[in-house]
């Protein structure tokens, strides 16, 4: 299901010419517990039963689950479920202790693979990305060392595209008036806007987002959905994936959700037939009513007796 309508987040932002074209990604069709619903799209992600185990502790157990080209998927879950376990795995920085990833065509760990080669056509944005980045460094050039997979400026030159693309971003995240401010003395909102403009700088293949409304007020996560919503509906926009513990947080756009809960896959699939109370209740331990009310979605738990 490929999303529709609305303005193209980022007509006018290709990157200059740094590596090939994205390539088809095919893999085998087989019986998946966790697939999206188009056969005919090719595999950004694919995970064939993946567990990963710390401490003899399954956080995550046993997922089947795949992404396919042109998807927006919401992962949701309690906290510990193993919601970021999974998004460290589709980012190549976590390998599973069993089973397969595939990435864009790579398998993890596997001959030939060269997750250095990989990692920059992944776009990652979230707090573990932030805690790497300088914050003396400039909101500026915070995006622009993303064009050459710094997160420090050191020596580098930056030709003029790379700036005016690290520009429009920022001014496409409500970020223009910040540009010289620096890292580290932005605000939540201010400093996930950056991050998600910088994760955009490499043209990526497959953008994960990692909680990019927690800790907003309500003004900054309404004004964070609506542009991961205009995002979210471009056409040419990459695959996504973003973990959330909100269904409020779910911008319009976004195609489909997996629930997950205690490591295990508990529904997955479009979201106009799996984001439902029932799942939603099972996944969380807690009865709860989910509405949609346009193009957004509310829950809310029921009134104690």
């Amino acid at each position: 299901m490929k999303p529709t309508g609305g303005v193209d987040f980022l007509e006018g932002l290709r990157p200059p010419a740094r590596r090939p074209e994205p390539q088809a990604y095919a893999t085998a069709e087989t019986g998946h517990n966790a697939r999206g619903d188009n056969a005919l799209m090719s595999d950004v992600l694919e995970l064939q039963d993946v567990s990963v185990v710390r401490e003899g502790r399954a956080l995550v157990d046993q997922v089947s689950w795949s992404v396919k080209e042109g998807e927006r998927w919401v992962i949701l879950g309690p906290n510990g479920a193993g919601k970021t376990t999974l998004l460290n795995v589709a980012s190549s920085y976590l390998y599973p202790s069993k089973g397969t990833a595939t990435i864009l065509g790579e398998t993890l760990g596997e001959p030939g693979t060269d997750v250095f080669e990989l990692r920059p056509r992944i776009g990652m944005a979230g707090i573990a990305m932030a805690d790497k980045l300088p914050k003396r460094q400039t909101v500026l050039q915070t995006v622009l060392t993303a064009a050459y997979g710094m997160t420090a400026g050191w020596q580098e030159e930056y030709e003029d595209i790379d700036e005016q693309r690290a520009r429009a971003f920022l001014d496409r995240l409500g970020m223009t008036e910040y540009l010289d401010r620096k890292f580290g003395t932005l605000s939540e909102g201010e400093r996930k806007r950056t991050l998600i403009a910088r994760a955009l700088m490499t043209d990526p293949e497959l953008l994960l987002l990692d909680e990019p409304a927690a800790g907003l007020d309500l003004g900054g996560r309404e004004d964070l959905v609506r542009r991961l919503g205009r995002l979210a509906r471009d056409p040419i926009a990459p695959s996504m994936i973003m973990v959330t513990h909100h269904v409020e947080e779910i911008a319009p756009g976004f195609t489909h959700v997996l629930m997950i809960r205690q490591g295990k896959v508990m529904a997955a699939g479009p979201l106009e037939l799996e984001l439902t109370s029932r799942n939603l209740s099972l996944c969380f331990g807690l009865p709860l009513v989910v509405e949609q009310v346009g193009d957004r979605w509310t829950a809310q738990g029921l009134p104690l007796s």
